[in-house]
């Protein structure tokens, strides 16, 4: 098998972003298999940074063993993308010229692309994450018969973009994190065939947890609905908070919301929602061990790394109907229930707490769900396979 490239537009070992976790993992599992591979990325450090802004050296350097390969990104409009950005954001609707400049004026490298025409002999095959980044969008065009996409889709203005049509239809194969992505990819692209194909995320799942020195620790008696993540409005934490206070008004019961994770939200109900901002990995794995079932509001996700935490934990799961991918996965795992309003959202809390039998099984559903489907050497052998069947 020839080397594999994978392209990105930052990489780095330590910095955040749920594409840029999903890359690390592949590439070190992949590896690990005896997989010839290189990151092919840009010298802009992450996301938040400016796109630029150089701040690594261009080369060829290794990264806790992972061949990286480095370029300089292109100085960028920022305000002309920002005003295409915007309208997108708002899910207004561009015109083509505007499509062009949001392509051109994103994170962009010349000399990335000028290396991967010079140097295409030597890789069987380019896969690249996300879709909706320059590095992708024109370093996918330049060899689309061994082009991979690990796309990672929303049902968004974004993706819905003309001018991502023609390119994206013709490269050879897509990896997809959840069904309902995969059905969205097709319904746009007219994509289809065993090279466009549903993986998910690939998992450790040797995660042990102790609810009660959670419970100890953090001096937490009563039983509790858990959610882990960004606390932010774009994950609907705020909904959650302000359905669970309806719930406690209308059920003085003993039950409490627990938050993990960074940033801040409007907590007005802090006897009933405890909110213990970060804690290590390890408090991570107590939590889900120590609560009745774990919760994940947002209508917007390609895969939950979480909700599959929770699982390992064999705990049921409460989601919003309106994201299609944890809704299927709930469905496809008999893993939890789902709820589209305030009044479900009482009665799926109300009937998991009154049927703890009903909800130990579903909880155990959950983790057989995942260890048949994402555990690493699972994952690992799709790719293999993927890339066989691609000449890679």
């Amino acid at each position: 098998m020839k080397k594999i490239g994978f392209v990105m537009p930052w990489y780095g070992e330590k910095i955040g972003g749920g594409a840029e976790a999903e890359l690390r993992g592949v590439v070190h599992h992949l590896q690990d298999a005896g997989v010839e591979l290189e990151v092919l990325t840009t010298c802009v450090e992450k996301f938040a940074s400016d796109w630029s802004v150089n701040f690594h050296k261009p080369g060829l350097t290794e990264e806790a063993g992972i061949p990286v390969r480095r370029f300089p990104a292109r100085k960028r409009d920022d305000a002309a993308f920002g005003r295409v950005n915007n309208k997108l954001m708002m899910g207004q609707a561009v015109t083509p010229g505007e499509e062009e400049i949001f392509c051109r004026e994103m994170i962009n490298s010349p000399e990335l692309y000028d290396y991967m025409l010079e140097h295409e002999a030597e890789y069987g095959l380019y896969v690249f994450i996300p879709y909706m980044f320059g590095t992708t969008f024109y370093g996918c065009q330049i060899r689309p018969g061994k082009s991979v996409l690990i796309p990672c889709f929303h049902d968004e203005s974004y993706a819905k973009m003309q001018c991502f049509k023609d390119p994206f239809s013709q490269v050879a194969g897509m990896v997809f994190n959840a069904e309902p992505e995969r059905l969205l990819a097709e319904k746009l692209f007219g994509v289809r065939g065993d090279t466009f194909a549903t993986f998910g995320i690939g998992m450790d799942t040797d995660q042990t947890g102790d609810g009660e020195h959670f419970r100890q620790k953090f001096g937490i008696k009563d039983p509790f609905i858990l959610y882990a993540g960004r606390k932010e409005a774009g994950k609907r934490v705020d909904m959650l908070v302000r359905y669970f206070a309806e719930y406690k008004r209308r059920n003085p019961d003993k039950l409490k919301l627990v938050l993990i994770g960074g940033g801040q939200i409007d907590i007005p109900d802090k006897k009933n929602v405890i909110d213990l901002g970060f804690v290590d990995i390890q408090d991570k794995y107590d939590a889900y061990s120590a609560a009745e079932l774990f919760c994940n509001p947002s209508e917007m996700e390609s895969f939950s790394l979480v909700l599959m935490e929770s699982w390992l934990a064999e705990k049921p799961a409460l989601v919003n109907g309106r994201c299609a991918v944890t809704k299927d996965f709930v469905q496809r795992a008999g893993a939890g229930l789902y709820f589209d309003n305030y009044a479900e959202f009482e009665g799926t809390i109300s009937y998991l707490t009154q049927h703890p039998e009903i909800a130990a099984e579903m909880g155990r559903n959950g983790r057989q769900f995942v260890l048949e489907n994402f555990r690493w050497d699972v994952i690992v052998k799709k790719y293999l396979e993927l890339f066989e069947r691609l000449g890679a």
